[in-house]
């Protein structure tokens, strides 16, 4: 009786590869993708916002207490340096969400999830930190969205697609 052998180095990978050639699989449609943007987007101006709003506001209690009460008395004459943070915090709250959620959560962000879908390379591999960081960059290119007509730019600048997974 021979002893067991264990498969050649690779010989599982080599497997995988040959039959991802063969499955290909479907694009998302883009009423899905529209939900996609829609859902996230929500989240983050009514969820994420919120929080981070919260723990800027508490950071600038405790730091600079006197800022804070300044901020409370004049808030109806809000300056253009708030509002310019407020933008600031906005823009990374979009890079952190989109970038941390697509590589931590293998292509899912929340819209994506309720929807079915995910983001993934063209090649058909899972996005790598660059992938989901590039891809988040490219969102923020004024009009971007009305991109989402045909190919959104994050996809093709960033070789990415959005597939069905269910």
């Amino acid at each position: 009786m021979e002893p067991d052998r264990d498969p050649q180095p690779g010989a599982a990978g080599e497997f995988s590869d040959e039959l991802a050639q063969f499955i290909q699989p479907e694009a998302a449609s883009r009423l899905q993708r529209f939900l996609n943007y829609l859902i996230d987007n929500l989240f983050m101006q009514y969820g994420l916002s919120y929080l981070t709003g919260m723990l800027v506001g508490y950071l600038i209690l405790r730091v600079m207490p006197d800022l804070a009460m300044q901020i409370y008395l004049g808030a109806d004459k809000l300056s253009a340096p708030y509002l310019l943070l407020a933008y600031l915090i906005g823009l990374v709250n979009y890079l952190l969400y989109y970038t941390l959620c697509e590589k931590a959560f293998r292509g899912y962000t929340l819209g994506k999830l309720i929807t079915g879908t995910r983001a993934i390379r063209q090649d058909g591999r899972e996005l790598t930190f660059r992938d989901a960081l590039l891809r988040s960059l490219s969102r923020l290119v004024p009009f971007e969205a009305l991109s989402g007509f045909g190919l959104p730019w994050h996809d093709s600048w960033t070789r990415t697609t959005v597939i069905k997974t269910r």
